[in-house]
This record gives C-alpha cells, sequence and structure tokens, in this order.
C-alpha cells in the first residue's frame, strides 16, 4: 500500500485542482466569494496542476487570463521534467 501513496497523493490534489477550478467558475457565475487565485496556483504548485489545467478547459473557467494559460501548463511542464529528472537521470 505504502508503494501507491505517491498515486493516491497525486490522484488527491489532481481532483482538487479540477474541483476548485469548477468551484470557482460556479461562484463567479453567481456573484459568490471567489477563491483566490493565490490559492489556485498553490494546489497546480504541489502536483495538481495537470486537474487544475483540465478544469480550465472542462469549465471553460481562466482560459482568457494569460497567467493561468501560460502559468499552469508550465507549472505542469516543471513537474514533468523534475519527475523524469527524479526518475531516470542517475
Amino acid at each position: 500500500m505504502a508503494e501507491y501513496a505517491g498515486l493516491f497523493y497525486l490522484a488527491a490534489v489532481n481532483l482538487a485542482g479540477l474541483s476548485l477550478m469548477g468551484l470557482d467558475k460556479w461562484k463567479a457565475k453567481h456573484k459568490r466569494w471567489r477563491i483566490s487565485e493565490k490559492a489556485l496556483f498553490g494546489v497546480a504548485a504541489v502536483g495538481g496542476s495537470l486537474g487544475a489545467w483540465a478544469g480550465m478547459y472542462a469549465f471553460r473557467h481562466k482560459t482568457r487570463n494569460w497567467r493561468f494559460t501560460v502559468g499552469i501548463p508550465l507549472i505542469f511542464a516543471i513537474q514533468v521534467a523534475a519527475a523524469w529528472l527524479l526518475t531516470f537521470a542517475k
């Protein structure tokens, strides 16, 4: 079970990224208190970038904001590169 802890973590944090994008979109449409951009980027930075990126397009949210259209994929690319280096560069 411990060998799958990383996968469970990634699944949970990406689900959180996806969910936060959907929740923020709902809050925007209903004029409610919004989730901060700092929180959205924070979830992406701790491993939820793929979920946040998917949420951007699934909910059509933050797709006109250049910080998100550039930042979220950039975070994802850095995470993929880091994972590759940690796995294969020995």
